[in-house]
């Protein structure tokens, strides 16, 4: 089923997008997808289509990348405004709960959603996220991000999606790499473009910099909540994961092998992990 483009207001006056794939009914349940740093709500046309058959998927654009207004105050690409963004899309829909599936950035998102407004969640699915951040991943994003050259054309946007993700997704081939640069770019002119304002970086290392979140993560709600982990994941370490699942009873967590950061969850593994969730959460 085609998604509806929904165009709405933030608080402070810009222009945000989200993508809105119906349920087989009006009292379905919701699935709001929150993408990672750079990307957007095309990085879940997949899962949605699959999620259809059973849920309502909502898939926002945060500000500065794909559809939605850059904001002119680069101060605000942070987090906490997010959060305030994606209430206020919720408000828009009149959606009073929702289940949360975020990768990376979409993760750190998702708890702070859960301590905001735990009423209004019924589950959450954090992708390759946690209360710390690796040092070492975190120095290889700050690397990139605001800061690539423009490629010339399709062929360079896609071998520039390979040098920044290679390593995460050793198995790709030129076609996943093509692909891949169309979620990352856009077309403008002639040339393809980043779908994101590079603006994000300027606020990207005081919001995301080894900050501790496990007083955050202890207070979490008794929510149903599952944990993905990429096997060569730089962003959530390992010993972080077995902390996670110690300190959070209700946690449950899946590895994803050949993966580094972040799993894109079309993988078999995490896309069987997540429908069982789904349908958990459900029953439960």
């Amino acid at each position: 089923m085609n998604h509806i483009d929904i165009f709405y207001s933030s608080d402070d006056g810009l222009r945000l997008y989200a993508r809105d794939y119906p349920g087989p009914a009006a009292d379905s349940p919701v699935v709001l997808c929150l993408p990672g740093l750079t990307r957007n709500s095309k990085d879940f046309v997949g899962l949605a289509e699959v999620l259809q058959s059973t849920h309502r998927v909502i898939c926002p654009d945060q500000r500065g990348r794909g559809r939605s207004q850059h904001d002119p105050k680069p101060e605000n690409y942070r987090p906490e405004r997010y959060v305030k963004d994606m209430l206020s899309l919720l408000d828009l829909l009149d959606i009073e709960r929702v289940t949360l599936i975020g990768t990376s950035l979409g993760g750190l998102m998702s708890m702070l959603l859960m301590a905001a407004a735990p009423q209004r969640i019924a589950a959450a699915v954090i992708n390759d996220i946690g209360p710390v951040v690796d040092p070492q991943g975190l120095a290889r994003i700050a690397g990139y991000v605001g800061k690539t050259v423009p490629p010339r054309n399709w062929d360079e946007a896609a071998a520039q999606a390979e040098a920044i993700n290679g390593s995460a997704f050793p198995d790709y081939q030129r076609a996943d790499w093509q692909a891949m640069s169309r979620e990352l770019f856009i077309q403008e002119g002639a040339t393809p473009v980043l779908n994101y304002d590079p603006a994000i970086s300027h606020a990207f290392a005081s919001a995301t910099a080894a900050t501790n979140l496990w007083p955050l993560f202890d207070a979490m709600p008794p929510k149903p909540m599952l944990a993905i982990r990429g096997e060569t994941s730089d962003i959530l370490s390992e010993p972080t994961l077995r902390e996670m699942t110690a300190r959070l009873p209700q946690l449950k967590s899946v590895t994803i092998p050949g993966r580094g950061h972040a799993p894109t969850l079309g993988e078999p593994q995490a896309r069987a992990a997540i429908l069982q969730f789904l349908a958990d959460a459900r029953a439960g």
